[in-house]
């Protein structure tokens, strides 16, 4: 049997967005807009689409992650600048998000919105 947490509480809103793809972390940059996170931004959701942009903001979402893999349990995330996460270096902070599962193969991560 194999687990998935695929839709598993995912609420979305649509935005007007600027060079965003499927999957990058995105943060609100005006009015009823998103873009693309730089490295050590805190982050609203994960975009569904680069064209409307519709972004999820809730739920649990399978993200990207760089640097050394965040443990299961609830880690401190930041925005790491390549549309992925990243655990904060010396001197910075994020914020807490629960992650579920890890894949260091894939360089992947179920986090909780």
């Amino acid at each position: 049997m194999s687990i998935s947490y695929e839709g598993i509480g995912e609420w979305c809103a649509t935005f007007v967005c600027g060079a965003v793809s499927e999957g990058d972390i995105v943060k609100v940059s005006a009015n009823g807009t998103v873009g693309k996170c730089t490295a050590g931004d805190g982050f609203c959701g994960v975009a569904h689409d680069g064209k409307a942009c519709t972004v999820q903001l809730g739920g649990l979402a399978s993200v990207k992650y760089s640097g050394t893999a965040p443990a299961v349990g609830y880690a401190e995330l930041m925005a790491d600048g390549s549309g992925g996460v990243s655990k904060p270096g010396e001197n910075q902070s994020g914020s807490s998000y629960l992650v579920l599962s890890v894949d260091s193969a894939a360089d992947k991560a179920v986090i909780k919105l």
